[in-house]
């Protein structure tokens, strides 16, 4: 019976709603009585940073990001998870405090497996970045720091969606959030073009994660990779960053050695 309800069987006559969903710290939204204690803020800003990446090529979706989790001058975790599957046809990037952003991916997970059991359909992914927006929205102005590009395959085909905390959502074909997108955007906006293949876009993905590690401090040691295409997700092996340096240094001096047979 519990399954029924859950799924919203023929016997519960309640109306169903897309936004018909349960925040589990509403409580914090609610005014709360002044406390007399005083709190000295920290002497300095907890920096942090990260580099992630999503765009669309020929045939579907890829998302990428390094694996460094950052807490001021302290690398708190080499190998995050910053790339992660949020169902069969979606995964979403983090970038912002990790523990928020970890927290709400489950939350959306969570409901867009109920939407799925009540309707007998997957959400699309703009529905599901306007569900995500809408949880997210009653948080703005706090200390919530959550922004994510949700990069999914629907009936409509291919889409990336940025939502962030701030009451952001946005639609578009090219997201690189982070302290380290500058760099990346630098090389994808001059890699990136319509008809790439699966391979080529996974190359320009590498080396534009790689080019923001090099640059920020908050960015590095490893990459992961994941391609959402009509049959689902699936995710390159996590490569370490200094193997794409060794590669890049392979080639400057092959070009070195040619150069030098020419002249």
């Amino acid at each position: 019976m519990a399954l029924q309800d859950l799924c919203k069987s023929q016997d519960d006559t309640r109306p169903t709603s897309l936004f018909d969903f349960y925040i589990p710290i509403v409580e914090c939204l609610q005014e709360k009585p002044q406390s007399s204690t005083v709190t000295n803020p920290p002497p300095f800003a907890m920096s942090h940073g990260t580099t992630t990446l999503a765009f669309t090529f020929q045939g579907g979706v890829l998302a990428a990001g390094d694996t460094r989790s950052s807490c001021n001058g302290l690398v708190a975790s080499p190998d995050a998870e910053k790339v992660e599957p949020i169902h069969s046809h979606l995964v979403g990037t983090s970038s912002g405090t990790s523990a928020d952003c970890a927290t709400w991916k489950r939350i959306l997970a969570r409901e867009l497996r109920l939407y799925q059991l009540r309707h007998g359909r997957r959400l699309s992914t703009g529905g599901a970045a306007k569900l995500l927006w809408h949880m997210l929205l009653p948080f703005k102005g706090t200390e919530l720091c959550v922004g994510t590009t949700l990069c999914g395959w629907d009936d409509g085909g291919p889409g990336v969606f940025y939502v962030c905390s701030d009451g952001t959502r946005l639609r578009g074909r090219l997201f690189s959030v982070g302290s380290g997108s500058p760099y990346a955007y630098g090389v994808l906006d001059q890699a990136v073009k319509r008809g790439m293949a699966a391979e080529e876009a996974t190359r320009v993905a590498r080396e534009a994660v790689y080019r923001a590690a090099r640059r920020d401090a908050y960015s590095g040691n490893c990459v992961d990779i994941y391609r959402v295409t009509s049959e689902g997700w699936t995710r390159e092996e996590r490569e370490d960053l200094k193997d794409e340096y060794y590669r890049e240094q392979d080639r400057r001096g092959r070009i070195f050695a040619n150069s030098e047979n020419d002249s």
